[in-house]
């Protein structure tokens, strides 16, 4: 069983940057699956935004994030981050960092993902 610890949100202004880190409690299984960061909204549903291979060579973002966010991992440290730059207060959110065991690729299908932690909030003030 995996365990994940989510740290880093804040309430920050409109344009400041956070930088979320993820830490794994297996570090024997961490650099064999893919890793996500969720997010959920006030009153929406919890999504995908961000998602790294195994390796680390692939990513995807969703839309709103591209180009602003940044997904990296460190398989040595069991970690995995998320560079958060130009954020907007529709970024408000609690984040989820989230691990697969279905799948080393980065995948953008939130059932790929059977591990979550607990989420760390993140307010955008305008």
């Amino acid at each position: 069983q995996v365990q994940l610890a989510e740290s880093g949100g804040g309430l920050v202004q409109t344009g400041d940057s956070l930088r979320l880190t993820c830490a794994a409690s297996e570090h024997s299984i961490f650099d064999s699956y893919a890793m996500a960061w969720f997010r959920q909204a006030p009153g929406k549903e919890r999504e995908v935004i961000a998602a790294i291979s195994w390796d680390g060579v692939d990513r995807y973002y969703e839309l709103s994030v591209k180009g602003r966010f940044t997904i990296s991992r460190d398989n040595a440290e069991a970690s995995v981050y998320l560079q958060m730059n130009s954020l907007k207060p529709e970024d408000t959110a609690i984040y989820f960092c989230a691990a697969s065991s279905v799948t080393g690729t980065a995948s953008r299908l939130s059932r790929h993902y059977g591990y979550l932690g607990r989420g760390t909030q993140v307010i955008v003030s305008s």
